[in-house]
């Protein structure tokens, strides 16, 4: 197996083979966070600068930590002190990072395209740069779609994640998937897998052209939840993103959680042995119920938490020029 991307931009043109390198990269690593001394050299000498120009917690501290595990030299970048306030433009942002010889830009933006733009940029000079798209607008996260499967997958199988693993398991995604680029992504690398993905949320969260995703391929789409949740070996939650909604797209929270909010009453419906994942943050008593989100044989969260920095140590080390595990 060779890794020869560049960029990473989304899933979407993701090949199976691709997805098998990062899962089998990300073990290895997963075993490296478990060390003593948690950390290796391979990326010693390189420089990884973070452009974060959206608020984020999980996503920015974990490619941090992952680029520090690799021993990589860390720019971090934040758009309210920077010189965009002075008029800078992106593009100018993103130069002036190339020029201090970044070898790697992990970029989150809440415009959708934004990464691809850069990449282009960085296509039409010449350079060696990689991109890392970090989530862009209602497009794709694809860091987030990879360590999703990867925990689907090494909790089927510790000691061997692979797709297979997901061949025919009925998982569900339930929520505002409208808004969603994580939906997006783990749509990608689900179907990839083999899995049979179910889609369940309130009609103004989940258009019927989601069923045309993929192309050729007609995914089940829900507007209750009881259908997506029947038999469905994992449920994924996605937050409801009220800071991207118009109005009048819910009657009220509370409305939701009685129709779509996850409660271990209605987790009886799906498979005995149902894991529930979540992206993160978690709207308590909205998306999942508290005791629900404080049952740890039940949920799979922080693990997603923790297989984050295994992954993106992996893409880093892959775009890095790191060689694949045998």
């Amino acid at each position: 197996m060779v890794w020869q991307r560049q960029h990473v931009l989304g899933l979407a043109d993701f090949t199976p083979e691709e997805y098998q390198i990062v899962l089998q990269t990300a073990a290895s690593f997963r075993e490296v966070l478990t060390r003593p001394l948690p950390k290796v050299p391979t990326l010693q000498g390189k420089v990884v600068a973070t452009l974060f120009f959206e608020a984020s917690t999980r996503t920015r501290n974990s490619f941090e930590l992952a680029a520090k595990r690799l021993s990589a030299d860390v720019l971090n970048f934040a758009p309210g002190i920077s010189s965009l306030s002075k008029g800078e433009t992106i593009l100018d942002t993103a130069r002036t990072f190339l020029a201090m010889g970044s070898d790697l830009l992990i970029i989150r933006h809440a415009q959708a395209g934004v990464p691809q733009q850069l990449a282009a940029e960085i296509s039409r000079r010449g350079s060696p740069t990689g991109v890392l798209n970090a989530g862009d607008g209602l497009h794709e996260h694809p860091t987030q779609g990879l360590l999703d499967l990867f925990t689907l997958c090494a909790h089927l199988d510790p000691e061997r994640p692979r797709l297979e693993n997901l061949q025919g398991v009925k998982i569900a995604i339930v929520g505002d998937i409208l808004h969603s680029r994580v939906a997006r992504s783990d749509i990608y690398a689900l179907l990839a897998a083999g899995a049979d993905v179910h889609l369940a949320g309130p009609p103004t969260l989940l258009p019927k052209d989601f069923a045309q995703l993929i192309p050729g391929y007609t995914l089940p789409i829900h507007w209750q939840l009881q259908p997506a949740l029947e038999g469905s070996r994992f449920v994924i939650t996605l937050r409801l993103q009220q800071e991207r909604m118009g109005e009048y797209l819910l009657p009220s929270l509370r409305e939701y959680h009685h129709l779509f909010g996850i409660t271990h009453q209605r987790l009886q419906l799906c498979h005995p042995q149902v894991k529930l994942l979540h992206p993160g943050p978690v709207n308590r008593g909205v998306e999942l119920s508290s005791d629900v989100m404080e049952d740890p044989g039940l949920n799979l969260i922080e693990q997603q938490v923790t297989h984050g920095v295994a992954v993106r140590m992996a893409l880093l080390y892959l775009m890095g020029g790191g060689r694949i595990p045998t």
